[in-house]
Formats: C-alpha cells, structure tokens, sequence
C-alpha cells in the first residue's frame, strides 16, 4: 500500500517521513508521495527531503516521490500535515477560528482533488489543525468513515504515558481513552482507565489517589491557571517550570506538557509524527483495532440519552477501509457535561467557516462503508489497550 504526506517538508510531516522508513512501516516495494506547494520555498524542501532520506535510509527506503499538486496526489492513506501552525514561541496564540479560516482553502484544494481524481478507496488522517475542520471538509468531501483526525490518539496516548508514570508502570500496562477536541478542550476519560494487574477496587482506589478529589467540573479553569503559572516561571527558568508540570496531576500534565513543549520553542513533531505512524500502520495492518480519533459522527452513540452528532474525539474500530463503531462506555456525569461542551465549542468555530452542524451536512456523505450496528457502549470492563486487535470477544465485552 502508497501512503502520501501532505506538507512533507514542514515540521510534523518531516518526521511522519523519517519514521514511516525508520519503523519500516512501508515495503520497498510500496511507495512514498512527498506533498509540497508548486511555489519556490515548498519545493525546493520537498525535492530536498526526499534526497535526504535517500541518502539517510536508501538500502530499506520505500520508492520516494514528489508531487506539487493537489491533483497528483495518489495514495491508499493520506497523512494531511500542510497549513499554518501556531507559532512556537511565548504568547503567541493563535485563535482557533483563525486558524480555521487560514487552514480551511488547504483543506478544501486537497478534499476537492482527492474526490475527483482519487480512488474512492482513500483514508485520511488530519493532522493539521484545527484538526476537527480537516475532519469535516474532508469527510463532507470523501465520506465519513474514511476520515480520522489524529488528535485524540495523540491525547490518549499523553493521558496513558502520563498515568503510568504516575503509577511507576510502563505505559502498555494503561488502558483508557480522551475524547473530545484536540488541546486544551480535550476530555480525559478517567471512567475507561484501565490498570493491567488490578481488579476494579485496587483500580478505583489507585485513580481516585491520583485524581485528588477533583472533577471535569474545573478542568477548563485548572488549565487556564497552569499556562498563567507556567508563563511567569519559565520567564526565568524553563526547566523549572517542566519540573512544575511534574507535581500536577495526571490529566493536567497531558495539556501542560505539550503547551509548553511548544511555546519553549521545541515543538512537539516527534510525539505527533509517532501518533500519527502508529495509525498509519494500524491501517495497513490489515486488523481492526480500537484508537482514539476525531471522527464525524452522525447518531451513532448517545451521551444523557441524546444522540451525539458533529465532528468528536471519541474511541473509535480502526481497520484498512477506515473506521466502523463508536465504543464509548457509558461515562461519569463530570464526563458527560464536559463532553457535550466541547462539542458545542468545536461546533462554534467550525460554523464560523459554514462547517457547523446545522451548516455541514456531512452525514450525506457517509459512501460506502461496513455493514454495522449503532453502538451505545462496550460492556463494563471498557475497550481493550492501547494496540490491541479486534476480535468477537473483544467486541462484545471480553476482558482487555
């Protein structure tokens, strides 16, 4: 199978590239499209990464290809990572509906060619944010099942390391999902954590340590705070300020830490180019498997009994053709509430650029895809791990 990244010189798809061939993802035999822009800068980075990682990785490198158009794209899956980006440095935010209104035309020259000259067979993975609109002109453009945004795996996989660390465990003993919009919105589901080695009350007792008397009730607020503490310490002291995120919670570790990653000035490429690989081989795979990721759902899970519609970081089956069920497990009140917000502020900055759920009908465009039931939640002991495979059992409740 080909794989195609979009904005491959940039930050984030430079390293998707680079560990798509370390990891030997990718065949020799399968090929490799670099993305770029037809102007100057762009293609000249574009033709030059790919002589670099010739050079770098010739002997287990797939075939190496450069297109410049949005019509020369042609791949099984598309990793998106082209648009603007917020700057990486102190206090220099961008607001979401801006970067929604800079990222919307890249979205929209990719999703129209892709329709009109691709195979109809494509999955997408939205890297670029804001990731909840690649997710929606996409799938609006290509059809629902064939589109998942990265950001909730990436969360899901902070909210897991952070867990374990807090634990003194490894990181494949965590189960447990975040949900919700990519960032600072996200919703970390405490109700799906999952602690190999544990039965329910050891599992309660340990996260109800960790999570120190605290609800989603005040997360929003917890985090304004954190950034606004964090500012004034690293305006002296970087690595105290990391050292800072070390004392906090779990949950609130999982948004510190990458926010100030970023504004330090180092980014965060290498965590986001690892999420996104993991997903790109769980495609090629061949299996299905449960991930998090930002989807656009049209009904098919319910949160306080009303059917959730609208692009969502939810725990999704993962396979080749793209994803198929909803697992959410029934979830904590603090949960819900904090759930249902986000999805009305996601819905808020995508109608701004007329992709809202009243404005983006993009149920429509669901095409063809595996005949499956709606799904209301998976039984009590929760999805299974972090890679886990799906099986019959699994699907139906089987222990993790």
């Amino acid at each position: 199978m080909d794989v195609a990244v979009l904005g491959a010189a940039g930050d984030v798809g430079r390293q998707v590239c680079t560990q798509l061939i370390e990891r030997r993802v990718l065949p020799t035999s399968s090929r490799l499209q670099l993305v770029g822009r037809a102007d100057g800068e762009s293609a000249r980075a574009t033709h030059g990464l790919r002589a670099d990682l010739i050079d770098a990785y010739d002997e287990h490198a797939p075939l190496l290809d450069v297109a410049l158009s949005p019509d020369d794209v042609v791949a099984d899956v598309i990793v998106v990572a082209a648009g603007r980006t917020t700057p990486a440095r102190p206090g220099a935010a961008t607001p979401r509906t801006q970067l929604a209104a800079d990222n919307l035309p890249v979205f929209e020259s990719y999703a129209r060619a892709i329709a009109e000259r691709g195979s109809g067979h494509e999955v997408v993975i939205v890297v670029s944010n804001p990731v909840e609109l690649g997710v929606a002109v996409m799938a609006r453009a290509l059809g629902r099942h064939r589109v998942i945004g990265m950001g909730a795996w990436l969360d899901t996989l902070r909210f897991r390391r952070e867990l374990a660390v807090s634990l003194g465990l490894r990181r494949h003993r965590i189960g447990g999902f975040v949900a919700g919009q990519h960032g600072e919105d996200l919703v970390p589901l405490w109700s799906t954590v999952r602690i190999s080695g544990l039965d329910a009350d050891e599992r309660r007792n340990a996260l109800a340590g960790l999570r120190r008397g605290r609800t989603l009730d005040t997360f929003s607020d917890e985090i304004v705070r954190a950034q606004e503490l964090l500012t004034q310490v690293a305006a002296d002291d970087t690595g105290a300020a990391f050292d800072l995120i070390g004392s906090w919670p779990p949950d609130l570790r999982v948004v510190a830490r990458p926010w100030m990653t970023h504004t330090s000035g180092a980014k965060t490429a290498n965590g986001t180019a690892n999420a996104t690989v993991s997903l790109v081989d769980t495609l090629l795979d061949g299996r299905d498997t449960v991930v998090a990721a930002q989807v656009a759902l049209d009904g098919e899970v319910t949160v306080t009994g009303a059917p959730l519609d609208g692009v969502l970081g939810v725990p999704v089956v993962l396979g080749p053709e793209g994803w198929t069920r909803v697992l959410l497990d029934e979830l904590a009140p603090d949960e819900e509430r904090r759930l249902l917000a986000c999805r009305d502020r996601i819905d808020t900055t995508l109608a701004h650029v007329g992709f809202g759920r009243a404005g983006g009908d993009m149920a429509s465009a669901d095409g063809p895809t595996p005949d499956v039931a709606p799904t209301r939640s998976v039984a009590a002991d929760g999805p299974p791990p972090e890679g886990a495979a799906v099986t019959g059992s699994a699907l139906a409740g089987g222990a993790a």
